[in-house]
């Protein structure tokens, strides 16, 4: 089972050469190379240059490469899209998604423009059409052809446009995270949770991080490079939780099990729906460690 961990997924502003420098180091499992809300207007054209560039040139090792463009509508968009293409990162995040046809249409541009299949496109909920539209958004993900793999939830710019507030208990926001958790599982894509505003208090990133990961996501998108190891250890696997899925994936290859739906382990009922979720825990724990190993190697 391949799998690519995206606990951390840190947003950096793609108009700052020393910050896009500084990611090469910084243990995020995905980098952000930001086109959009970190990049003033008149610093649009040269973050664009810098970050394809950025891009083009690698050093930043098994870290997942995004770039997030300007919306298409707006002056720089269709140029971030082509540009961005041209230069092959791992995934193109489009901002302002609010209906499939927002996907459809920057798929088509990939492809007019060359993209290589490797390529894929993130889509950021951060509108209340995102939420009404997500099961529709998430579908355009079966085709191929669309590219799609992952939704991003766009937090600040939902409490914004639907002006509720904004408690630490994101009693408001809960209902958003979990229709787009529900349809991006239902159409098999990630789903990362929105960005923690606040990168000097550990104890509110932790409780945050906490209840997105018992929420479903997949990880958290992150501000600052101070807040990589909080999202790291809360995404990972812990070690009772590996333990106990290889235990589960020993406990089903038996011969005498290998036909059955359900078996006993330690007293405890186990059906073949836990062996998918302890198959798809060792993955991750294992990409994680493969991760690492190559960091330190490279380091």
């Amino acid at each position: 089972m391949a799998v690519r961990p995206r606990r951390s997924v840190l947003y950096m502003p793609g108009s700052n050469a020393r910050a896009l420098e500084k990611a090469k180091t910084i243990p995020a499992d995905s980098l952000i190379l930001d086109l959009e809300d970190a990049v003033a207007p008149d610093a649009k054209l040269e973050a664009r240059e810098r970050v394809c560039a950025a891009v083009r040139a690698g050093g930043y090792g098994k870290r997942e490469l995004v770039i997030r463009v300007n919306a298409l509508e707006t002056p720089w968009g269709a140029d971030d899209l082509f540009a961005a293409a041209a230069a092959g990162p791992d995934a193109i995040l489009v901002p302002k998604v609010g209906r499939p046809g927002d996907i459809i249409s920057a798929a088509k541009v990939l492809t007019a423009a060359g993209a290589p299949e490797k390529t894929k496109l993130w889509a950021m909920m951060e509108t209340p059409m995102s939420i009404l539209n997500v099961r529709e958004i998430a579908m355009a993900g079966i085709e191929r052809e669309h590219r799609l793999t992952c939704l991003v939830m766009g937090t600040n710019d939902l409490l914004k446009e639907s002006h509720a507030r904004d408690y630490k208990d994101r009693f408001a926001v809960v209902p958003w995270l979990s229709m787009t958790i529900v349809a991006a599982r239902a159409y098999s894509l990630d789903v990362l949770d929105g960005v923690y505003n606040d990168f000097r208090d550990d104890a509110g990133l932790r409780a945050e991080a906490e209840q997105g990961r018992t929420l479903g996501m997949d990880g958290k998108t992150l501000i600052h490079p101070s807040q990589v190891e909080i999202a790291n250890e809360i995404f990972s696997p812990g070690p009772g939780e590996v333990a106990w899925s290889r235990r589960v994936i020993t406990e089903f290859a038996r011969p005498e099990n290998k036909k059955q739906g359900v078996i006993t382990i330690d007293g405890r009922m186990v059906e073949r729906l836990h062996l998918a979720m302890a198959e798809r825990t060792v993955a991750i724990a294992e990409a994680i460690e493969e991760m690492t190993s190559n960091s330190q190697t490279a380091n």
